[in-house]
């Protein structure tokens, strides 16, 4: 560093101002760290924000009908959907001219899929009107109200297009409202036929699942992690080798163990039989139901509760329960009084782990549900690679997503996120 006067800035070896060279190698600094997390920073993009921004937007993304048919689309806006009949014959002759251009370009079946999802049967309408429009003459060979009604009588019906200017925008709430079992194909809304209505019951049964789930495993887990932190390192570490062990077998493999275990010609009923305990012919029904979903994943997610919790009581010092005891309390009054008020931040860390876990949960409800085990993760993949609904798909996750923020700002409020710990 140079010599300075009072007169003039202090420099650095190099001969710069002291002040610039700071700033230069604090950027570099700053720099250099970036660098380091770009990486995490693309992949938490890539894999996590931009996937769930996609998501997003497909829940509210209606472009097709506007796209497919944009005469129709502006024709229709003049209309009463209140006046109890048809649209007039320049909305037919505008959808004349739109299903026509939608057959040549192969979008039109696109535009029945999208629309049949609000309104049934209208796939069949559109292929129907769509193989006689290309060999009209669009300038003259209207009226079209009359064609299109002589193809079938419900293009007369108030209540398809209701439908049609109900879904017209570019942006819909029609997909959460699908998701919630609503729908404004007239225009308001309202509730879907009791025949439609499924999700606000999976949303229901998935999270109470799930909760009864996340108590099993604290039931069953919180003993093993007692045990664990308590035994001396060399037979703990044995006891804790038994509970990885299942993360080193695969998922598939263990629910298809439990499908042999809980079947009714399966291992326990067998056991049950032979001891003399059930009857033959009065075996348990214990797989593709609700027993059989909260058996198979409180056995595959009770390692993620004993974790949490095994990791926060070696932190809680024994002299503590000796304490208490030395000035008079039984051991339940010492456990409940000081040791498990300690535990909480590992009851914590597991039960929203476990319970998030639960609540996105596929294979196991799929494979050992069935019909009234199935959870809201089932239906959402039945949309996606049976339906090919991808905004229903997304009004589904986007619900289920704000649920999941919903319980972590409430459990952050009761108990505090810090006091939540993993190790």
């Amino acid at each position: 560093m140079s010599d300075t006067t009072a007169n003039e800035p202090m420099r650095a070896a190099d001969g710069t101002p002291l002040k610039r060279s700071l700033a230069r190698a604090l950027r570099r600094q700053k720099l250099r760290a970036l660098g380091l997390i770009m990486p995490l920073l693309v992949f938490v993009i890539v894999g996590f924000v931009f996937p769930i921004g996609q998501m997003l937007m497909r829940s509210v993304e209606n472009s097709v009908v506007t796209d497919t048919i944009p005469l129709t689309v502006e024709a229709l806006r003049d209309w009463d959907d209140d006046s109890g009949v048809a649209p007039p014959e320049e909305v037919f002759a505008a959808l004349a001219a739109d299903l026509q251009i939608a057959d040549e370009a192969r979008t039109s079946m696109t535009l029945a899929r999208r629309l049949n999802f609000e309104y049934s049967g209208i796939t069949t309408l559109i292929r129907k009107a769509g193989r006689q429009v290309g060999d009209w003459d669009i300038p003259n060979d209207g009226p079209y109200r009359e064609k299109f009604i002589e193809i079938d009588d419900e293009w007369g019906d108030p209540a398809l297009w209701s439908a049609i200017q109900a879904y017209s925008g570019r942006y819909t709430s029609g997909y959460f409202l699908a998701a919630i079992d609503k729908t404004k194909v007239t225009g308001e809304i309202e509730s879907r036929p009791a025949n439609e209505s499924l999700h606000l019951m999976l949303f229901g049964r998935t999270a109470w699942v799930s909760a009864l789930i996340c108590f099993m495993t604290l039931l069953l887990g919180y003993p093993i992690a007692y045990l664990l932190s308590t035994l001396k390192a060399r037979h703990a570490n044995l006891l804790l080798i038994l509970v990885l062990l299942p993360f080193w077998t695969s998922l598939l493999v263990r629910t298809s163990a439990w499908k042999v275990l809980l079947q009714e010609q399966g291992v326990i009923n067998d056991i049950l039989v032979g001891i003399g305990l059930l009857a033959d012919d009065n075996r348990f029904q214990m797989i593709n139901n609700k027993l059989g979903v909260i058996i198979a994943m409180t056995h595959i997610l009770l390692p993620f509760m004993i974790l949490p919790l095994y990791s926060v009581m070696k932190t809680i010092p024994p002299s503590y329960v000796r304490a208490a005891k030395s000035l008079g309390a039984n051991d339940w009054t010492a456990f409940w009084r000081v040791y498990f008020p300690q535990s909480i931040p590992g009851i914590g860390a597991g039960a929203i782990l476990v319970f998030i876990l639960s609540v996105g949960y596929y294979i196991t409800p799929e494979l050992v549900g069935g019909p009234t085990g199935s959870f809201i993760s089932n239906r959402i993949a039945y949309q996606w690679s049976g339906a090919g609904n991808w905004g229903l798909v997304g009004a589904l996750g986007a619900i289920l997503l704000a649920a999941v923020l919903i319980l972590y700002w409430v459990y952050d409020k009761i108990v505090g996120i810090d006091n939540v710990k993993l190790g």
